[in-house]
């Protein structure tokens, strides 16, 4: 295919279309697929024509995979103000899964191998929005305020209300005296000085300035190959663009260091709270300090894991001694919402708790099995990974671009302050706590009962 040409998207199943994804050059074709470990280095295309291509598709794309979510899930919104988030946000409920000709109670009935033979396992794997694609894709409450972080190619899939606060709160753990110190600012360049200046010391406070400065990142530099239109000085993202206020806005990408490009799993972008108590970084890789995550995402995760990308975009390579060290330095001191109904050893405190609470609490500890991993004097995580097999449940196909292939060993994310970070699993397959819970009481068999489940949310909404 000469530099010149254009494709014009009729179909998936009539036309040939060039794609430059991260992982290498992929030609989808009628005849088959052909596919490189590496991105094309040597791009013979300009801007326009790679813009022109992706634009071409964007629309089709687009609505195949609001037609897959829509099949899988109801995404009329459905909230409740019982409890909040910490900034004060409804927190969404469900289940949202939709399913296919069975009730929960039914489907609970039903062996590994029944649900996997007649496909009505509804936690599937979510794919990317362009799974071929991959890249750094934020929701549309981030690129309101900081709009160098539009991709002129893909929009975010999933509903704000599914989402968490648009400006999360932060708690110190050096300063717990004052409470939610953003108060509900987006920290950005422009204002983390006069907000944290005298709170944090200067080898925070320079932490904190490296983790809100923008550095070139796969789909945001200045190679003609980019997903944005801008090619000034606004190009780049930080840390915080994701983890935004420390704490995550389920910023989705494609995780980059794992597995050819079909394979690769979806990952939302996980909370940075409490990261002073994990022993293990990375949904799937178990870098073992916070560290080596800091100094890693920037070489790998920001090139969708390919060395030869980084090297010609870009790539920021940080001073262990000094810049990776301040920025360590800050996201030590992030710390958990506050749980007023947990005593000290993260134990429900009854005198504070409902009849509800105090019962999901103890199937928390027993019959769900939950505290095998997620212990609770350990913040309510084991510091492990566990391969939880899904995959007995469904069968493994080609669903928009990505392989529904096996998810291998997840670390067991902390659950303390779960209630702020929908949705859940590390690609965000459960939009709600009682997705869940329905999942879990599917992957392990639990077998709970209705109100068993109403007791579990509820018990997981105090932590």
């Amino acid at each position: 295919m000469s530099a010149r040409t254009k494709c014009t998207i009729a179909s998936w199943s009539t036309v040939v279309l060039l794609v430059i994804v991260s992982a290498g050059l992929i030609v989808f074709a009628q005849q088959g697929k052909v596919v490189s470990s590496y991105g094309p280095t040597n791009q013979d295309m300009t801007f326009s024509q790679i813009k022109d291509a992706r634009m071409a598709v964007k629309s089709a794309r687009a609505n195949e995979h609001m037609a897959l979510l829509n099949r899988r899930y109801d995404l009329s919104k459905k909230t409740t103000t019982e409890v909040t988030m910490s900034g004060g946000k409804p927190i969404p409920v469900g289940p949202t899964a939709r399913l296919q000709g069975v009730t929960w109670e039914q489907l609970d009935k039903m062996t590994p191998e029944q649900i996997k033979e007649k496909s009505l396992f509804p936690y599937q794997p979510l794919p990317f929005p362009d799974h071929a694609e991959g890249g750094m894709l934020f929701p549309e409450m981030t690129t309101k305020p900081l709009p160098r972080l539009v991709r002129f190619d893909l929009d975010f899939d999933l509903p704000e209300y599914l989402l968490p606060d648009p400006a999360p709160a932060i708690y110190l753990t050096t300063r717990p005296d004052l409470g939610d110190v953003a108060k509900g600012r987006l920290i950005t360049i422009n204002n983390f000085y006069e907000i944290f200046n005298g709170v944090l010391n200067p080898k925070q406070l320079e932490g904190l300035r490296l983790l809100l400065t923008q550095f070139p990142q796969q789909q945001f530099n200045a190679t003609e190959d980019r997903r944005t239109d801008r090619a000034d000085g606004m190009l780049g993202v930080t840390c915080l663009d994701c983890h935004v206020n420390g704490h995550t806005n389920k910023a989705t990408h494609l995780v980059g260091d794992i597995r050819p490009q079909e394979f690769r799993h979806r990952i939302n972008t996980p909370s940075l709270r409490g990261v002073n108590i994990q022993r293990l970084f990375g949904s799937q890789r178990a870098l073992k300090t916070v560290e080596d995550f800091t100094e890693f995402e920037q070489r790998a995760a920001y090139f969708d894991g390919d060395i030869a990308m980084a090297a010609k975009k870009g790539v920021n390579v940080l001073d262990r001694g000094s810049q990776v060290h301040f920025m360590t330095e800050f996201l030590e001191i992030l710390d958990f919402p506050p749980a007023p109904k947990l005593n000290v050893l993260g134990e429900l405190d009854k005198a504070r708790a409902t009849e509800s609470e105090v019962r999901g609490e103890t199937l928390f500890n027993g019959k769900a099995r939950c505290a095998a991993c997620h212990s609770a004097v350990s913040h309510y995580t084991d510091n492990s990974m566990h391969d939880l097999k899904a995959e007995r449940f469904y069968k493994q196909e080609i669903a928009n671009g990505m392989m529904m292939a096996s998810d291998g060993p997840i670390k067991t994310f902390p659950l303390r302050g779960i209630k702020d970070s929908p949705p859940y699993l590390h690609d965000g397959r459960c939009f709600t706590l009682e997705d869940t819970v329905e999942y879990f009481n599917l992957v392990l068999q639990l077998h709970l009962n209705q109100q068993e489940k109403k007791d579990m949310v509820a018990f997981l909404r105090c932590l």
